[in-house]
């Protein structure tokens, strides 16, 4: 095994052939924008709320009619 010849070093920092640039920052580009709204979209989200709520009361009303029950 023969040895390895030792690394030439020098003083001087090593340059490259370009100076580093940083990127350009990414845009993401603007929404469509539509001439009506969607409103389909918040009639079902007023549609869900307004039976979320009524199964909320239809259970509280259960829980008080099961106690009432329970004492008398």
């Amino acid at each position: 095994m023969t040895p390895r010849p030792a690394p030439e070093y020098s003083a001087e920092p090593v340059r490259t052939a370009e100076p580093r640039r940083t990127p350009e920052p990414v845009r993401t580009p603007e929404p469509v924008r539509t001439a009506e709204p969607r409103r389909p979209v918040g009639r079902a989200v007023v549609a869900g709320l307004v039976l979320a709520v009524g199964a909320g009361a239809a259970w509280v009303a259960g829980m008080i009619y099961t106690i009432a029950g329970w004492s008398g």
